[in-house]
């Protein structure tokens, strides 16, 4: 299993602090400061909310979401983490895992409630003493993936689950070496955060698996053009809609395999370009495939925001010859409807049922989605699905009426099952 490389922050309202008791600011900019971590190899990013205050709380959430919408890399939350509800709020912010403090007996509490409301995957506990964990192994063992431990605090018996020290000094290959450690976080990974790759290599070389992408198709094998050239199609990776067409040499080539984030060459002006590194849409690599000739390559990425330079999804808007396709996938019909409610909403119709739903406004249109989720539960009742496939059409279509009032998107709420 490999071992990761994880970076700290502390977070307060609106800036990021030096830690726990040290008030001093690091970054006025905590998402631009998490996306660079993001970017230079954090494998994920531990966030501590240290606010104070429902305000600043909530001020913080709203800050943990922006950070996890803008970049592919996971976050884990901790801090002001006291019931269900507050869980929930970081897992709905987009967080992968919440830590809950054991220093408080309420929270040791909540553990198990935690982990069967959310699927222990998604819970770790903090601890800043060993006791805390080995008095309540048991509960930790059933319901956490894991431990987050505060310190240089090791104990053989920890052996049983695995822990994420929280520490500003040591050896990390000694401490990354213990069978029971999963990862690294604290100081002694921030204190590399301009270029955790070269960690990340110092450890394989010491004999520490670490996060690295392996390649079965080396430079050497792929077929370039006169100027040392392959195109490359990108594609998103959850939508299969292809993006745009670009260039790579060796050294762009290399870097992507390296960073994980698409690098190509600019035939025009002549020199590499990461893509997003002044935009912030950052094209994250999950697979990279080349073709049966090996002259070109094709890499399916997660793509944060646009990828077009003119602020379009897709480079190829330019409709040419357009026929109709009964065999769409589901997500495309799904949005599809969707771009046409939020046409009706910003352009209204005279007679359409859609405007007429969004004049009448939100008690209407709760209204229609409660009516129409009723009248699924009787249609399923019937031993035939037609009347169930109907009426389970009908409240789709009322809740993307919803959701464009809400502006909520069919991307966002994927987002969200994929991440339960």
């Amino acid at each position: 299993m490999n071992k990761l490389l994880i970076p700290c922050v502390y977070l307060k309202k609106d800036r990021l602090i030096r830690g726990f008791k040290d008030n001093e600011t690091v970054s006025t900019d905590p998402v631009e400061y998490c996306v660079a971590l993001s970017v230079k190899g954090a494998d994920a990013i531990l966030v501590f909310d240290l606010s104070e205050g429902d305000n600043e709380h909530e001020a913080s959430l709203l800050t943990i979401r922006e950070i996890t919408r803008r970049m592919d890399t996971p976050v884990y939350g901790a801090g002001n983490v006291n019931r269900l509800e507050d869980v929930k709020k970081l897992l709905y912010a987009g967080c992968r895992k919440v830590a809950l403090n054991m220093a408080k007996q309420s929270n040791i509490d909540l553990i198990e409630d935690a982990g069967k409301r959310f699927s222990k995957e998604k819970i770790y506990v903090c601890a800043d003493s060993t006791e805390q964990v080995l008095d309540n192994l048991k509960v930790i063992k059933e319901n956490a993936e894991g431990a987050l431990i505060l310190g240089m605090l090791f104990d053989d018996r920890f052996d049983e689950i695995p822990v994420i020290p929280v520490i500003n000094d040591g050896d990390p290959v000694k401490i990354l070496g213990k069978k029971y450690v999963c990862a690294l976080s604290g100081d002694t990974v921030n204190c590399r955060k301009d270029d955790l790759f070269s960690f990340k290599e110092e450890l394989i070389k010491a004999g520490i698996p670490a996060d690295f992408c392996s390649v079965s198709v080396k430079w050497e094998d792929l077929k370039c053009d006169d100027k040392g050239l392959i195109p490359v199609i990108c594609q998103d990776v959850k939508t299969n809609a292809v993006l745009m067409l670009a260039y790579m040499n060796r050294e762009a080539y290399e870097i992507t395999i390296r960073e994980g984030i698409m690098t190509y060459y600019s035939r025009s002006r002549k020199c590499l370009w990461k893509k997003g590194e002044t935009s912030g849409h950052y094209q994250y690599v999950r697979e990279l495939y080349s073709d049966c000739d090996n002259d070109t390559l094709l890499a399916k990425v997660v793509q944060i925001g646009n990828a077009c330079h003119t602020g379009e999804y897709s480079c190829f808007f330019n409709e040419i010859i357009k026929k109709d396709n009964p065999n769409k996938d589901p997500y495309s019909i799904l949005e599809d409807v969707y771009s046409v409610i939020m046409d009706r909403k910003d352009n209204p119709k005279e007679g359409s049922y859609t405007n007429y739903l969004f004049d009448k406004g939100l008690d209407k249109i709760l209204k229609k989605v409660g009516e129409e989720a009723t009248e699924i539960v009787i249609a399923a009742k019937n031993p035939e699905n037609e009347e169930s496939k109907y009426e389970i059409a009908d409240f789709l279509y009322h809740i993307m009426v919803l959701m464009a009032l809400k502006g909520i998107t069919w991307e966002e709420v994927c987002w969200e099952l994929a991440n339960r």
